[in-house]
């Protein structure tokens, strides 16, 4: 399946043809069939380095695209937030309107919070910390991806994670796209 013909917007698909990506790995024409950019949650459980990025990067350009409302990626650490928003802050660059931010470390109230058109970076405990504060802005989340979302099973960090999922799946309006390499029988 090749970008240009999965229905992006021009800006999008030149966007990701700028990235060196000219067509889809099998996994991720999946999601895109699965309803990836139509607004359907998905989970992905594949290789490291098999391409989950993208099919973040492409849940998020079909969100944008459909002048959906604010988009989060979480992130279990500051370390691969602050790569992520390195990498997608060329969505911002490209797209007119999209704003990328991150967000990570102890609860600030001076922190912006996520509004139309934006895509924020955040650690799990973070959000988490953030919404136990100031939820008032939760209902401005149309999608949010989660990296490594395995962490739902850690004995440790699981039950903020579950929480963090359930509050947004009690909406009913949310698209989730959990990535994950080590997921088994998914």
């Amino acid at each position: 399946m090749r970008i240009r013909d999965i229905g992006l917007p021009e800006e999008s698909a030149a966007y990701l043809e700028s990235g060196g990506y000219d067509s889809l790995y099998p996994p991720q024409a999946e999601c895109v069939r699965a309803g990836l950019l139509e607004g359907r949650s998905v989970l992905v459980s594949a290789p490291t380095a098999s391409g989950k990025t993208l099919i973040a990067t492409l849940a998020m350009l079909g969100h944008l695209a459909g002048g959906r409302r604010a988009t989060l990626y979480l992130s279990p650490l500051r370390a691969l937030a602050t790569e992520k928003y390195a990498e997608f802050g060329g969505i911002a660059s490209r797209h007119a309107g999209v704003r990328v931010g991150v967000s990570t470390g102890d609860y600030d109230s001076r922190d912006r919070r996520p509004g139309p058109g934006s895509i924020t970076i955040m650690t799990n405990e973070k959000l988490d910390s953030t919404l136990r504060h100031d939820a008032g802005w939760a209902g401005e989340v149309g999608l949010i991806v989660v990296d490594e979302i395995h962490l739902l099973g850690d004995p440790y960090r699981g039950a903020t994670l579950e929480m963090i999922l359930s509050r947004f799946r009690q909406r009913g309006d949310v698209q989730i796209v959990g990535l994950s390499a080590t997921i088994s029988n998914a």
